[in-house]
């Protein structure tokens, strides 16, 4: 079985306070006369972190990337020197005005991307995650499945753009390809990999001795059956505990290292088409098979080329894509509204 921060919004409430603050005493400084267009400008300023073409990059959006910004913090447990924030704060509110600057050249361009596009993204997410993962995914960030179908739209649509003005016109060379692979030899080698199948009766790390018992009981029943000569594929069907029991309990190829010790230690010291008796791990009880072995080894050119040109050509990419954000920016009029403070 596979082995399974930072004071920003302090910063950014200041932003608003300090904002609020300039613009309610300036009214009440003012004459019952006050310019209207002042009064809407500061407003602007207030509601706004950006003006890109004329178009407005809500403050709520770049507070947005703020929050996402604390939970990754908070996740890595790596507290930013305080002075690399006002650099990552700037980021955020980049990536926005370049979004931004996209959207508005897909629209310029007529670029249109299909609901059956959107829809099969969106699919490819949810058979990803159980639904319940799905849904506690959108809460966490702040979104219904209505505003992903848009984010996803708004980004193929983009990808669409890139795709026309950069990736089409980003050629690699054979002979780049080849040089690549001749310089970094490293890179193609493989370690030795089995491919196992597995039979799991889990237990949960909870379970009392009564549940233990009944799980091992069930395992050995199960052990019984295939020393019968009963098929390890049909059976791991019927009475795995793992989601691999749709594949017979395939779990493809795997090298040492992404695998819980017992499981390992036990798999590859198994022949091909050999079976294990009875492994305990954290996840229960389980009866491995090993269906097939590769020694170590290097890929060839052949079998790697048309990766290394994608990630050639991926290199290239990181170093046009700015120049073009440049070249966009410089068509366009910015208005930076969110001062740090």
């Amino acid at each position: 079985m596979k082995k399974v921060g930072l004071v920003v919004s302090g910063l950014i409430i200041f932003v608003f306070v300090a904002g609020y603050g300039f613009y309610a005493s300036s009214a009440a400084d003012k004459p019952p006369k006050e310019d209207a267009a002042k009064s809407a400008a500061s407003q602007t300023k207030l509601q706004n972190a950006a003006l890109v073409n004329g178009k407005a990059i809500p403050m709520s959006d770049y507070q947005a990337g703020i929050d996402q910004l604390d939970r990754q913090i908070s996740m890595t447990g790596r507290q930013p020197d305080e002075k690399e924030m006002p650099a990552l704060k700037q980021r955020i509110l980049d990536n926005l005005i370049s979004r931004e600057l996209l959207s508005q050249e897909v629209a310029k361009k007529g670029i249109k991307v299909d609901d059956a596009e959107v829809n099969a993204q969106l699919e490819t997410v949810k058979k990803g995650s159980s639904p319940e993962d799905f849904a506690n995914s959108l809460k966490q960030m702040n979104m219904t499945e209505k505003d992903l179908k848009e984010h996803f739209a708004s980004q193929l649509a983009i990808k669409k753009l890139v795709d026309k003005e950069l990736t089409s016109k980003v050629a690699v060379t054979p002979e780049e390809v080849k040089a690549f692979y001749d310089k970094n030899p490293e890179v193609f080698k493989t370690p030795e990999m089995i491919r196992a199948s597995h039979i799991l009766v889990k237990v949960d790390k909870t379970a009392t001795a009564e549940q233990k018992a009944k799980a091992l009981e069930k395992i050995q029943s199960v052990q019984k059956r295939l020393q019968a000569g009963e098929d390890f594929a049909q059976v791991a069907k019927e009475v795995s505990d793992c989601p691999s029991k749709a594949e017979g309990g395939d779990l493809n190829f795997f090298q040492k290292g992404q695998m819980v010790a017992p499981f390992e230690d036990t798999a590859f010291a198994l022949k091909t088409g050999e079976t294990s008796g009875i492994v305990e791990t954290e996840f229960g009880y389980h009866i491995i098979k090993v269906t097939d072995k590769k020694a170590p080894g290097t890929l060839s050119f052949d079998e790697v080329k048309s990766r290394i040109e994608q990630h050639i050509k991926s290199e290239k990419m990181s170093q046009e894509f700015p120049k073009y954000i440049d070249t966009l920016k410089a068509k366009a009029k910015i208005e930076i509204l969110v001062k740090e403070g």
